[in-house]
C-alpha cells in the first residue's frame, strides 16, 4: 500500500510538472508573439502614414510650375508622425529607443528622412509634370533603406498577388504567395483583416504579419480599366475595380 501511494504521488507530481511546463512555454510564446505583432503593426502603420503624405501631395509634387514644394524631409516625416499618432494614439518619439520597437521605428523614420532628402531635386524640378515620386515607388525606396539599417532583424515589403506585381523586387515569396492565394484573396476573407503567423523566411523563424490593401477610386487612373492600356507611369493597367485586393504590406520580425 505504501509503495502504491508513493507511486501515485510520484506519478501525480510528474503529471503536474509535465502539464505545467508546456503551459508556461505557451504563455511565454504568446507574450513574445504579442510583442512581435505590436512592433509589426507599428511599422506597417508608419509606412502607410508616410505613403499617405506622398499621396495627399501628389498634385503638388507633379506641378511643373512650382519649384520648391515645401515637402522637406522634416515636413513629410512630421506629417506622417501626426497621421500615425492620430491612428494609434502613440508618439513614436516617446517609445524607449533602447527597446526593439524603438530601434526599429527610429530606423524607419531615418529611412523616410533619407529618401525624402534624396528625391528633393526631383520633387522641386520645374518644367516637368509627372516625376515618378508616387506612393508605391516611395514605399519601396523607404523599405529598401529600412532594410539597409536593420539587417536581419526585420523586413517590410509591399507585395501583391503575382499577376499584379510591377517591380520584381516586390514579388511575394512562396509563403506570401500561398497566403495571398488561399486566404487574403478569398471572397470570404474579412475585408482588411490582417493575417499573422510564425513562419520561416530565408531559413529563419519569423513572426509574420500581412495586411491586405484594396484599390480606392483614386488608384484606378493607373490600375483600373481598360485593362492593358498604358498608364502615366508606363505600365499597363490591371483592370482593377474599387475594393479589389491591390496589395499587401508584409512585415517580418525575425526571431533571435
Amino acid at each position: 500500500m505504501i509503495r502504491l501511494i508513493r507511486s501515485l504521488l510520484c506519478g501525480g507530481i510528474a503529471a503536474v510538472l509535465v502539464c505545467s511546463v508546456p503551459a508556461v512555454s505557451r504563455a511565454a510564446d504568446n507574450t513574445m508573439e504579442m510583442e512581435e505583432e505590436r512592433i509589426a503593426r507599428s511599422l506597417a502603420t508608419l509606412l502607410q502614414a508616410a505613403r499617405a503624405v506622398i499621396s495627399n501631395n501628389q498634385a503638388l509634387i507633379n506641378d511643373e510650375n512650382i519649384g520648391d514644394k515645401g515637402l522637406s524631409a522634416e515636413k513629410v516625416l512630421g506629417d506622417a508622425l501626426e497621421l500615425y499618432k492620430a491612428q494609434t494614439g502613440m508618439d513614436p518619439a516617446k517609445v524607449d529607443p533602447q527597446s526593439r520597437e524603438g530601434r526599429l521605428l527610429r530606423a524607419q523614420m531615418d529611412a523616410i528622412t533619407k529618401v525624402v532628402t534624396e528625391v528633393q531635386p526631383i520633387i522641386n524640378r520645374q518644367g516637368i509634370g509627372f516625376k515618378g515620386v508616387i506612393p508605391a515607388a516611395f514605399a519601396r525606396m523607404v523599405n529598401d533603406e529600412f532594410q539597409e539599417r536593420t539587417g536581419d532583424e526585420a523586413e517590410i515589403k509591399v507585395t501583391a498577388p503575382p499577376d499584379l506585381i510591377r517591380n520584381r523586387k516586390t514579388r511575394p515569396d512562396a509563403w506570401e504567395a500561398e497566403m495571398i492565394a488561399t486566404r487574403l484573396a478569398q471572397p470570404d476573407w474579412p475585408k482588411g483583416q490582417p493575417l499573422t503567423a510564425v513562419a520561416e523566411k530565408r531559413g529563419r523563424e519569423a513572426f509574420r504579419l500581412m495586411i491586405p490593401e484594396y484599390y480606392a477610386a483614386s488608384c484606378l487612373s493607373c490600375h483600373g480599366s481598360p485593362k492593358g492600356e498604358i498608364d502615366i507611369t508606363g505600365y499597363p493597367k490591371e483592370g482593377g475595380s474599387e475594393g479589389d485586393l491591390a496589395g499587401v504590406i508584409s512585415v517580418s520580425i525575425f526571431r533571435r
